[in-house]
């Protein structure tokens, strides 16, 4: 029984030190990378690096150039077996507000090792509140609008189902 139990403390200690000195800011480096290469780019004010999250704040969206949105708060957050990424204050260019709805005051994308293939979304903002999911494997989008208000631009692309509006979509 002691055995077991200094392999059960070992292993505690390995998996914090392992995310307490984990390199955040290289990780999330790698992954400004991978999103340039879509054309997507991320420029940021301020990054803070916590035990187990990386903090940015006041981070502008550019895709191909062009400013985007802006994200007054994005926290990552990982724990191996769980992720997270929290969007603070989501404010879209008035230029798209025909195509999407213009603010987001709060989003949350989670990824759990127990299914890889998928992330979760949920939302809430002036369009009320949205949940859904990613799935990776069949690269589909699907998004149940639960709240709906103000989403009269969106509704071409909605489809009527019995919980509300619902988007779905293929990438």
């Amino acid at each position: 029984m002691q055995m077991v139990k200094k392999s059960g403390i070992a292993l505690i200690v390995a998996w914090f030190a392992i995310l307490v000195l984990m390199p955040k800011q290289e990780f999330y480096y790698k992954l400004e990378e991978e999103l340039a290469k879509h054309g997507l780019e991320l420029n940021e004010e301020k990054i803070d690096e916590g035990f187990f999250s990386l903090n940015l704040h006041q981070v502008t969206v550019y895709f191909k150039g062009i400013p985007v949105a802006t994200i007054e708060e994005m926290d990552l957050c990982t724990l191996l077996f769980y992720s997270s990424l929290e969007l603070q204050g989501l404010h879209v260019d008035d230029s798209l507000k025909r195509m999407v709805p213009q603010e987001t005051q709060k989003a949350l994308l989670s990824h759990s090792i127990l299914s890889p293939l998928k992330v979760s979304v949920d939302a809430q903002g002036s369009f009320g509140g949205v949940t859904g999911a990613i799935d990776i494997n069949v690269r589909k989008i699907l998004l149940d609008f639960n709240e709906s208000k103000h989403i009269e631009m969106l509704k071409p692309q909605l489809k009527k189902s019995e919980k509300g509006w619902t988007y779905e979509t293929s990438f």
